[in-house]
C-alpha cells in the first residue's frame, strides 16, 4: 500500500506518498481501507519531530480516519468486513489501509459522507470527554472556548449551544470570528485586540463556568483570572508553551479546578480509555450529528498526495474547521 511518510523531521515539504508495507489485523483488531482522513495539530508535531506516537502505534501520521472494513481480526463481533465506519487512531491515517482496535470504531452517523465522516472523531472525542465526561457541562453555564475556528473550537460551540450552555469564543480574524457566530457563539472576542477576561467577567456568570483551552502557559493565569466561581479549566494543548506559574491563591479564593488531559496516549480499553469515551460519543453524540443539530466543519478536502499543503492550511487565517485529506 501507500501512505504519506517522514523522510526526515522537518517542514511540509517532507511529507512522502511512499509505498509502505501492509498492516494486518491482530485478535480484537480490524483493517480499513481507509477513504479519508483529516489534519490535527498533533500531525504537525510529529512532522517536525516534536510528538512520537504511542509505544506500538503506527509512525505514519493520522489521528482519524474513514473507510470501509476490509478484514476482521480474531475475537471482533460487533462489526463486520464492509461496515462503513469512522475512527480514532493512535497513528496511520495517512494511508490507505490502517489496522484499528475494534473498541475505536464508530459507525458513520445518517446523512454524512465518510469523507465528512474523517473529520469528526478526534474532535468528536476530545470534546465530549473534556467538556461533558469530565466537566459535566450543562445547560446554564457559561463556556469559553479558546480556538473557536479550529478543528475543535467549531465543534466544541455546537456541543456546548445543544446542551444549553452560553458559548464564548476566542480566536484571531473576524472571519474565524463570524463562523463561530453562525454555529452559535454568543461571545466573541479577538484575541489581538481584546481581552477575553474582560469579556466574560461582564456577563452575569461574573466568569467562565467552563473554559477549553488549547494555549497552555500564555494563558494559564488569565484563565484563572476568567473562571467563574467553583469553575473549571481544562487544558487541552501548549500552543502558547508548557510551563507557567499557577497562582494557588486565585485558584483557592474561586474554589476552581484546573485539570489536563490528552487523548492520544490513553490505554485502548478499560477507564478513561478510547473505548469507554467512543462509546460515549456515539451512544450520546452521534444522535446530535445524525439530525443536524452538531455538523462537521470542513473547510476543505485535497487528495492525500497534497498533505503538505494540507498542513500549511492548518496555520492559514482563513482556515475555519478541519481540513479533509481523500484517500480512495
Amino acid at each position: 500500500m501507500h501512505a504519506i511518510t517522514v523522510t526526515t523531521p522537518g517542514g511540509p515539504e517532507v511529507l512522502t506518498w511512499s509505498e509502505v508495507d501492509d498492516p494486518r489485523p491482530g485478535p480484537g483488531q480490524v483493517l480499513l481501507d481507509v477513504v479519508a482522513t483529516a489534519v490535527n495539530r498533533a500531525d504537525v508535531l510529529q512532522r517536525r519531530g516534536l510528538y512520537p506516537p504511542p509505544p506500538g502505534a503506527s509512525e505514519v501520521l493520522g489521528l482519524e480516519c474513514s473507510g470501509t472494513i476490509a478484514e476482521i481480526g480474531d475475537g471482533v463481533r460487533d462489526w463486520q468486513v464492509g461496515d462503513r465506519v469512522c475512527a480514532l487512531l493512535a497513528g496511520g491515517g495517512y494511508a490507505e489501509k490502517v489496522v484499528v482496535p475494534a473498541g475505536q470504531l464508530l459507525p458513520v452517523p445518517d446523512g454524512l459522507d465518510l469523507a465528512a465522516a474523517a473529520a469528526l472523531p478526534e474532535v468528536a472525542c476530545t470534546v465530549w470527554s473534556n467538556l461533558v465526561m469530565i466537566a459535566g457541562m450543562h445547560a446554564g453555564q457559561l463556556v469559553l472556548i479558546h480556538g473557536g475556528g479550529g478543528g475543535i473550537g467549531t465543534h466544541a460551540i455546537q456541543v456546548a449551544k445543544a446542551l444549553g450552555a452560553t458559548v464564548a469564543v476566542t480566536a484571531g480574524t473576524e472571519n474565524k470570528l463570524a463562523a463561530c457566530r453562525d454555529l452559535g457563539a454568543t461571545i466573541t472576542v479577538n484575541y489581538r485586540d481584546a481581552d477575553f477576561v474582560t469579556a466574560v467577567r461582564d456577563t452575569p456568570q461574573g466568569g467562565a463556568d467552563l473554559i477549553l483551552d488549547n494555549m497552555g502557559a500564555k494563558y494559564l493565569d488569565r484563565n484563572v483570572d476568567a473562571l467563574a466561581k467553583d469553575g473549571q479549566l481544562c487544558v487541552i494543548g501548549m500552543q502558547g508553551g508548557a510551563v507557567g506559574e499557577l497562582n494557588l491563591g486565585k485558584l483557592l479564593a474561586k474554589r476552581a479546578r484546573v485539570f489536563a488531559t490528552g487523548l492520544r496516549g490513553r490505554p485502548e480499553t478499560g477507564r478513561s480509555s478510547k473505548a469507554e469515551i467512543v462509546t460515549e460519543v456515539t451512544r450520546k453524540l452521534w444522535p446530535l450529528v445524525a439530525d443536524g443539530t452538531v455538523r462537521p466543519v470542513v473547510h476543505t478536502e485535497l487528495p492525500i498526495t497534497e498533505a503538505g499543503t494540507a498542513h500549511e492550511l492548518l496555520d492559514s487565517p482563513d482556515t475555519v474547521g478541519k481540513v479533509v485529506l481523500r484517500v480512495g
